[in-house]
């Protein structure tokens, strides 16, 4: 077992005993812990009780955090003519057809972020493999394949996060940088968990949101009061 370090040691110790924090005090310890040279992203990882194998039961979506993220998001957008044109007008970083099919075939994906017209998908139904286990792959239900390569390019430039259930029924997702004031850390927070919880599909049974932590990209994480992420207190 690796050794810990003097900060990892100071870190855990930080935050020992400490449970079900409210979400305020959760980003003021996670803020005083975030003690990497860099500045550390405030990560958030909601356990669901939902079963995401089945159809019924699986949770998927985006939201804008009203802070934005803190993070660069370079996009690529599948399109032609006009559409390539406002694409490339909305600020994408990539835009293409078949060159762009291309280059993710020859393993150039050097986007975050990928946006397709309704036309380009029999093109990028071809990258299937190769996007989906990167969570790239464009999908309707939450806005990537899309006519309005306007709106889809500014949104995901302007702080717009997806989300998506893995197999445990855990979601997690970035929502804001260390180096962000507490209170845009907490209204991103609570937006995530706003989104999540419009997100309950119809076949979930029993308690949806089971638990909720907060950590930052190299330091411990902290369990938050449910209720306080909700904004319900």
């Amino acid at each position: 077992m690796a050794k810990l370090t003097k900060r990892q040691k100071e870190q855990r110790a930080a935050v020992e005993g400490k449970e079900n924090l409210t979400v305020e005090d959760a980003v003021a310890l996670i803020k005083s812990n975030a003690t990497s040279k860099f500045d550390e992203t405030v990560e958030i990882a909601m356990n669901l009780g939902i079963d995401p194998r089945h159809a019924d039961q699986m949770v998927r979506g985006t939201v804008t955090l009203p802070s934005g993220t803190g993070k660069t998001v370079r996009v690529a957008v599948f399109a032609r003519g006009g559409k390539a044109d406002e694409a490339q007008a909305a600020g994408a970083d990539i835009v293409g057809a078949e060159d762009l099919m291309e280059q993710v075939q020859n393993g150039e994906i050097n986007f975050d972020r990928c946006i397709a017209t309704p036309d380009m998908m029999p093109i990028v139904g071809r990258l299937g493999k190769i996007l989906g286990p990167r969570n790239l792959m464009p999908n309707p239900k939450v806005g990537t394949v899309t006519m309005d390569v306007k709106e889809a390019v500014e949104a995901a430039k302007g702080g717009q996060v997806q989300f998506r259930a893995e197999k445990a029924g855990v979601v997690h997702a970035g929502v804001g940088k260390a180096s962000f004031d507490q209170a845009a850390l907490v209204q991103n927070i609570r937006a995530f968990v706003e989104a999540v919880s419009k997100a309950k599909p119809a076949g979930a049974k029993g308690t949806y949101m089971k638990s909720v932590a907060l950590s930052s990209t190299m330091g411990p994480g902290v369990t938050v009061d449910v209720v306080s992420a909700t904004g319900n207190e």
